[in-house]
């Protein structure tokens, strides 16, 4: 059974109005307007995915976002009135899946919000069994939504889990930061090349110390996933 969409909103109108669109399209809702509260409801579990209002009455919403993110990798769309670029990387830079600013199109949330959803859940299924590079180092497996470095399960976000199989579809095939953000959320924004650095930079914390070769820069173009896929 499918977690729930954890709205977390003071303005009482608006959280309603996710809330009653997101009902609309077949998701279960829970609500609140206390960064507290959405921190308790994330430690009992059963939250799929955050919608994040940043600019809360008692925690700032980024201790919450910290809250998702530690431990449970629950997604994260954060959802404020900061427009501001710095704001807006700061946001994804500590990993938030999506950033959408007010005032905004519900039914963009509400896709916006599916499209996170969808990534979560391993998008669609591929083929049976792990995809392996570098020697069977690395395995991809897109049916189980699992990344594994020397048998280690990577703990990555839906977006670090994007960027890194849009890399592994065509290993050495360079891709610039533009093709990235589309391919792994669907449109860009501004700022996108910044918030696309600041993703491989998480992604290669997790991969540790041969994250500069599995993943590569290419100067003034992009980046290409430098281990062959195994034959």
């Amino acid at each position: 059974m499918p977690g729930a969409v954890l709205v977390v909103e003071d303005d009482r109108e608006l959280r309603e109005l996710v809330r009653r669109y997101l009902e609309r399209a077949g998701h279960p809702v829970r609500t609140t307007g206390s960064g507290a509260e959405a921190v308790d409801l994330l430690s009992g579990g059963g939250v799929e995915v955050v919608v994040l209002d940043l600019g809360l009455p008692d925690i700032d919403g980024l201790n919450v976002l910290a809250a998702a993110r530690d431990g449970r990798d629950v997604p994260v769309v954060v959802l404020t009135a900061r427009s501001d670029v710095e704001d807006r990387i700061d946001g994804l830079r500590r990993g938030a899946d999506d950033y959408v600013t007010k005032p905004f199109s519900p039914t963009e949330l509400v896709l916006r919000i599916e499209a996170v959803l969808h990534r979560a859940r391993g998008g669609a299924a591929g083929a049976a069994g792990a995809v392996t590079f570098g020697g069977g180092r690395m395995a991809l497996d897109e049916v189980r939504h699992e990344a594994r470095l020397d048998g280690r399960l990577l703990p990555l976000t839906p977006t670090e889990w994007g960027l890194l199989t849009a890399l592994a579809a065509t290993p050495g095939r360079v891709y610039s930061r533009y093709e990235l953000i589309n391919q792994v959320r669907g449109y860009e924004f501004p700022g996108y090349e910044r918030t696309v650095d600041s993703h491989v930079k998480n992604l290669r914390r997790k991969l540790g110390p041969d994250a500069g070769r599995i993943v590569e820069t290419v100067l003034g173009v992009g980046y290409r996933l430098g281990w062959s896929r195994d034959r």
